[in-house]
């Protein structure tokens, strides 16, 4: 599978707003900002990239869905369990 994204990019500074108490109780705890950013990004991307997946496919999906419910999978007749 192709990765997500390039992980080897160079890092870019950027300006956030973030709800200022948030803010305060993550730095009492020494959580790191940038990397719990990423983090959270690289999941929702991932999200959103496998759900943009499936929409773009939805209509082959169905297609082999009806496909082996008329027919059955390939290799049934050899299945032993």
């Amino acid at each position: 599978m192709a990765e997500l994204y390039n992980t080897a990019a160079p890092k870019k500074a950027t300006n956030l707003s973030i709800n200022s108490d948030l803010l305060h109780k993550t730095r009492e705890l020494n959580i790191n900002l940038s990397a719990t950013l990423e983090r959270a990004l690289k999941e929702e991307l991932s999200k959103r990239e496998a759900a943009q997946w499936i929409e773009e496919n939805r209509t082959a999906i169905k297609c082999y869905n009806d496909f082996v419910e008329q027919q059955g999978c390939f290799g049934d007749e050899f299945r032993e369990f």
